[in-house]
């Protein structure tokens, strides 16, 4: 969808933009599939913060999505494609023939009254679902599940999309958006086309308030910080860091650390790097 810049009638509205939702249903949600969602403000079960700068925001509810795709064969129609505050992708509405109701993440050009249908014999088009044996090489695809049945978990933000770039030795070889290419049972599933909202990354969010409305509180510099309080706190005027490079409050390095595991057992389905390595 497009995206919608603001006059300067301000100095938040001179940098502000958002996007264009006139395209999506005025309806609300479908509320059999809403689920409450309780806000933890980044902090564990035992009250302490684990993940700094978040708390406040509006109220929301959980959407609950069809990650699995498992009614096989049987068509869906779209009732609608809807706003979804927990994601950037758009989703949509779907009813099958049985008259159930689910939400999937939208792919791009889907519009309301469109079929789709999950399984090895659907047809490759935006919004349908198959395995991964099934999809021609060269697809681009999203919703991408990792392991047989766990529900797709790769390439669902907004504007995403995977490609499928062979098939051998029952695994599918896929270039992710990060650039890195891994190895995925050809037998998970695997939805066609390119994630919804792909003017996602254009948009300008223009003034502080509209961080606190998404639920993140401000941020401050170590920089300005006294010297007991952040590594590259003190000095007079503005400073230097005084180290070889930034590191984060508890002194790790802040820019480059890899925090991967070293000997991750997914290592081997892993070719190439998103870093080129």
């Amino acid at each position: 969808m497009p995206i919608i810049n603001y006059k300067p009638t301000s100095a938040a509205r001179r940098n502000m933009s958002v996007t264009d939702y006139t395209g999506l249903s005025k309806n609300g949600p479908e509320k059999s599939l809403l689920a409450p969602l309780d806000k933890k403000a980044g902090r564990n079960s035992y009250g302490r913060i684990t993940v700094r700068h978040r708390g406040g925001g509006n109220r929301k509810k959980y959407r609950i999505i069809d990650f699995k795709r498992q009614k096989h064969d049987m068509e869906a129609t779209v009732l609608s494609i809807e706003y979804d505050p927990n994601r950037s992708a758009f989703i949509a509405l779907v009813q099958y023939e049985d008259g159930e109701k689910k939400y999937i993440i939208a792919p791009n050009g889907l519009k309301a009254g469109d079929k789709v249908v999950s399984g090895a014999a659907a047809d490759i088009k935006p919004g349908n679902a198959l395995p991964l044996k099934n999809i021609p090489v060269g697809t681009f695809i999203h919703n991408v599940e990792l392991y047989p049945g766990k529900g797709a978990q790769l390439a669902r933000a907004a504007g995403i999309m995977a490609q499928l770039m062979a098939k051998e030795n029952g695994m599918a070889l896929l270039r992710l958006p990060s650039g890195e290419l891994r190895n995925v049972p050809e037998n998970c599933m695997a939805s066609i086309g390119q994630v919804s909202n792909i003017d996602h990354e254009n948009v300008k969010i223009g003034k502080a308030g509209r961080k606190r409305h998404m639920g993140w509180r401000p941020t401050v510099r170590g920089s300005v910080m006294n010297p007991n309080d952040h590594p590259h706190g003190g000095g007079e005027g503005k400073s230097p860091i005084g180290r070889p490079g930034p590191v984060t409050p508890w002194g790790k390095p802040a820019l480059g650390y890899k925090t991967r595991k070293t000997h991750n057992r997914s290592d081997k389905f892993i070719v190439k790097r998103r870093n080129g390595k």
